[in-house]
């Protein structure tokens, strides 16, 4: 007979999974052995196989499931009947607070996705694609002339430049809240982006990528 799942399993798997991005995070995945990852879990390594059969395994779903709250969220803030800047103002609010407690996990993406097997990697690079997907599509809706030349990936790269490594340096002190740095990350790429096309003041380089 199989056995039966306690009532709390998935909130115990989700603690495991929280508690490891932690370890990875600060420690590296290449030090946290299953016994460390039990030991931090406060469970038995044999209960810890109850939840996971190895620690690939438990790095793909740390990284799975952020990667599934960040669209998540992204994708319930997104109104494409708003004016284009508003609409890239509530992506980029929406992305900045599902970021919020969550610098292990986003750490772990970041520097361990690429440790993975291909197959699970794939998986996972596709979600990151459709997170860049949308916010090229709201980044030109604001500079329209970016839409389908070769400048509008970079101008979203650059996007993600200042959103995903601001668990670096930001403390939420000294007046700048998540929503103003939201409104700062989005005027700064929307006057930016809107601004690229000058005609005879844009640079020969820039030129070639428009077109």
């Amino acid at each position: 007979m199989a056995r039966t799942r306690a009532s709390d399993y998935d909130d115990k798997r989700r603690a495991i999974l929280d508690r490891s991005a932690e370890l990875f995070a600060v420690h590296g995945y290449d030090r946290a052995s299953m016994s460390r990852i039990a030991q931090a879990c406060g469970v038995s390594k044999a209960n810890l196989y109850h939840y996971y059969r190895d620690k690939d395994e438990i790095l793909f779903d740390v990284i799975r499931l952020h990667l599934e709250e960040l669209l998540e969220a992204v994708e319930a803030a997104d109104l494409p009947g708003l004016a284009p800047e508003a609409r890239l103002r509530g992506l980029t609010g929406a992305l900045l607070e599902a970021y919020r407690d969550a610098d292990a996990q986003h750490k772990v993406q970041i520097n361990h996705l690429g440790l993975l097997a291909p197959p699970r990697q794939a998986e996972l690079k596709a979600s990151e694609r459709e997170l860049v997907r949308l916010f090229a599509d709201a980044i030109a809706g604001v500079a329209p002339h970016l839409a389908g030349t070769r400048l509008l990936k970079p101008v979203t790269m650059s996007f993600f430049g200042m959103v995903n490594w601001h668990y670096l340096w930001f403390k939420g002190e000294g007046g700048l809240s998540r929503a103003a740095y939201a409104d700062l990350v989005t005027r700064l790429v929307a006057d930016g982006a809107k601004g690229i096309g000058a005609g005879a003041a844009e640079p020969p380089s820039v030129r070639a990528a428009r077109g």
